[in-house]
């Protein structure tokens, strides 16, 4: 399933829309016969950052791709937010501030991380840069106590894209399903659109 990241949801504060584009997938797993779903992200873009190295630290705020999920019936939803290098933020959470659980080091290993760039600090540069964010996410970790789809049944989930850089030179909040809201914030499910694999 390919989509555009496109939506400039707060046009005359942010302007800023890097071309950015995601493929969802799903892909086997190489440990026996699970499956995963594979985010993969391709941007175009005018500024590249990249400051945070360790898991669970603001990549939100460097050159980021996020992809939040929430299982059809769930309340919690999940994000996914990664940087150009690959460092990723990922939790379950009820909103923004409340029952956030930030998945542990043991789940983080989990999900498969491949980057064009390698995994090193980047201080900010201006230029045209081209660069691509691939994550594996196992279907059990998306679904936690919910049923695992099984091979031939269909992965239906309600999720959200999106491309930001808070504290890059050009901030941007570009996402793939319109958000009608006075100010960026993505961490509102209620304006998520569907996605069946």
């Amino acid at each position: 399933m390919l989509l555009t990241i496109q939506q400039v949801n707060w046009r005359e504060q942010y302007p800023e829309a890097p071309v950015t584009k995601v493929d969802i997938s799903r892909v086997p797993l190489s440990n026996g016969n699970r499956e995963g779903l594979r985010v993969a992200f391709h941007v175009q873009g005018r500024q590249l950052r990249a400051l945070a190295l360790q898991d669970q630290q603001p990549v939100w705020e460097d050159s980021c791709v996020e992809f939040f999920c929430q299982v059809p019936g769930d309340d919690h939803y999940m994000n996914f937010e990664t940087n150009c290098i690959g460092t990723m933020v990922a939790s379950r959470r009820l909103s923004r501030t409340d029952d956030v659980q930030p998945f542990t080091p043991e789940q983080m290993v989990t999900i498969t991380r491949h980057c064009s760039l390698p995994h090193q600090l980047i201080e900010e540069q201006d230029g045209m840069f081209d660069w691509s964010v691939e994550i594996t996410i196992p279907l059990a970790l998306i679904y936690g106590t919910h049923p695992v789809p099984g091979p031939n049944d269909p992965v239906v989930l309600r999720a959200n894209c999106y491309k930001c850089g808070d504290k890059t030179r050009y901030p941007h909040f570009v996402s793939w399903q319109p958000i009608p809201l006075p100010q960026p914030d993505f961490h509102c499910p209620q304006f998520f659109g569907t996605i069946e694999l």
